[in-house]
């Protein structure tokens, strides 16, 4: 579970807020948008829009107030010469089929809950059922273990497969791509001059609070420091060293901390209060702080660090509050509780998409190239649907997870931009 904090992310970001994947893959050589020759406009682009006459269709068939949001369709036969119609790092120089193989096994292991059954069970398109995604999955599995290219995968999913293709934001498949990552922060198990500001426990009687709950503010004090003269006191998980840091813990839904003792753990989603976000990007650019096009999560911690007293301003603002449990190390977990899997999980709307079922993302996401700059390049991927967000909300939003630490940070924090989402169930 996570946020975003722009105004568009797992929070609505005008950026993607979200704040190891190993360096060398993401350097992995991919065809860019700006280098090579590329295929006509309507190989990259229109190819993967929602056809007219399915969408004519589709409303034909749906009240205004039922619409489906997903549209079922055949796979894109991709052009001839556009690299970008394939997931090809599956079988590149540093194949990632061990990452969407253990991705795919913690989906199936969810299908086989009484979640799963609970969830599937009202499911409101039709032809998607708990049994087929799970015989879906499997199939897959098979043909990602038994061929050898990108091309022979994509052939056997157009011979095996179709496609339900998300409606989007605007009926025609366009959805906002945000990512997010799990943090890694230093935190120490007991306050110190050095590490002041903690993050909290799920209270044991939350269920019995009045409502409406505490806000922010009424919990923490708008300098975060005053928990313990309230409603959280006890509760104290864990003390970080900078006022940001465990607010933006709360945006991601988890984060891995270094102890001073040289250890590491993770602390993950636990519970909250019954607010909705509310992005401090957005009301920084709603105040004149920041320009209203443009800002990015880089942006947001540099206008922070330059006036670290508007902290105490703008966080309280956000009357949401996300409790912790440590998780020792394990992994950061999606809403359907199983890790998630750097490029390889999303984020989206659990009242819409099927949980845990296989999906294809395309979209431009950012990379670090060779020279160690961030570059855009329009990738297909196969991911798992394995999480939700507090500002995910409708068919036009995924937020992509891009793994732990400074680098999937940098890239998250500029990943904003149209694409489209697809899931694909055998025929």
């Amino acid at each position: 579970m996570k946020k975003t904090l722009a105004g568009l992310g797992k929070f609505n970001k005008i950026i993607a807020i979200s704040l190891p994947v190993f360096l060398s893959i993401l350097l992995v050589r991919m065809q860019s948008l700006a280098h090579g020759e590329l295929s006509p406009p309507e190989c990259r682009v229109k190819k993967w829009d929602i056809p007219v006459s399915l969408t004519a269709e589709n409303q034909n068939a749906f009240s205004e107030k039922q619409k489906s949001p997903l549209i079922q369709r055949l796979p894109v036969t991709c052009c001839q010469g556009d690299s970008s119609c394939f997931d090809e790092v599956l079988y590149g120089e540093i194949p990632e089929k061990k990452a969407l193989l253990s991705a795919i096994a913690r989906s199936l292991q969810y299908l086989q809950t009484a979640n799963a059954a609970a969830a599937y069970q009202n499911y409101q398109v039709a032809g998607i059922t708990r049994d087929r995604v799970f015989k879906s999955l499997q199939r897959f599995r098979e043909l990602l273990l038994k061929t050898s290219s990108a091309t022979e995968l994509h052939q056997a999913i157009e011979r095996e497969f179709v496609l339900y293709q998300s409606v989007g934001k605007d009926n025609k498949g366009a959805v906002l791509f945000t990512a997010y990552y799990e943090p890694l922060y230093a935190a120490s198990r007991v306050p110190t001059a050095e590490y002041r500001y903690p993050v909290y426990r799920l209270p044991p009687d939350l269920n019995s609070w009045t409502r409406p709950h505490p806000t922010r503010e009424d919990l923490e004090g708008a300098d975060g420091l005053q928990g313990a003269k309230g409603k959280l006191r006890g509760l104290e998980l864990f003390w970080f060293r900078d006022r940001l840091e465990p607010y933006l813990a709360q945006i991601q839904g988890s984060a891995r901390l270094q102890l001073p003792d040289g250890t590491q753990t993770t602390i993950g989603y636990a519970g909250n209060i019954a607010y909705n976000y509310k992005s401090i990007g957005r009301e920084l650019i709603n105040d004149g702080k920041l320009p209203l096009e443009g800002v990015t999560m880089p942006t947001i911690l540099d206008y922070f660090q330059k006036h670290p007293q508007e902290l105490n301003i703008y966080i309280p603002r956000d009357r949401s509050f996300v409790f912790f449990q440590e998780n020792h190390g394990e992994p950061a977990q999606g809403s359907i509780n199983v890790p998630l899997t750097a490029e390889r999980s999303i984020a989206t709307d659990k009242s819409l998409m099927p949980p845990g079922a296989l999906a294809l993302i395309r979209a431009s996401i950012p990379f670090v190239n060779p020279t160690g700059k961030m570059e855009e390049q329009i990738i297909s991927r196969y991911v798992l649907d394995q999480d939700a967000g507090g500002a995910i909300k409708g068919a036009g939003r995924v937020d992509y997870f891009l793994g732990t630490g400074k680098i999937a940070g940098d890239r998250a924090g500029v990943t904003v931009g149209n694409g489209q989402l697809f899931y694909l169930l055998l025929k």
